[in-house]
């Protein structure tokens, strides 16, 4: 890709976020993954015109992040292949790296 080219794909990038941040959500209909209670911290999603996403916390849920369709694709693409799993970590349930038991 030229010079010109990238410059003009990054153009329409930026033109399709100032869109997709310009869009009224208030009305939208927030979802979290099944088995999650209301007072329970969790992810929400929102569905968006032209295959869109917006993304918030249930603890912040003035803060949004808006995905492009094919943002959202590629997250979800890359979160089934695993790009995404955690490293098993006394922080997250998994035993440290010399494979001692963690502390309680």
């Amino acid at each position: 890709m030229g010079e010109g080219e990238d410059e003009d794909v990054k153009a329409r990038k930026e033109r399709e976020k100032d869109e997709l941040y310009a869009l009224d959500i208030s009305g939208v209909e927030w979802h979290s993954a099944p088995g999650t209670e209301e007072a329970e911290e969790r992810v929400e999603i929102a569905y968006l015109p032209e295959g869109a996403v917006a993304m918030r916390s249930s603890l912040d849920p003035e803060t949004v992040l808006r995905y492009t369709e094919a943002e959202w694709q590629a997250f979800v693409l890359g979160a089934r292949d695993g790009e995404f799993d955690l490293e098993p970590t006394t922080r997250n349930g998994g035993l440290p790296a010399d494979g001692a038991s963690p502390a309680g």
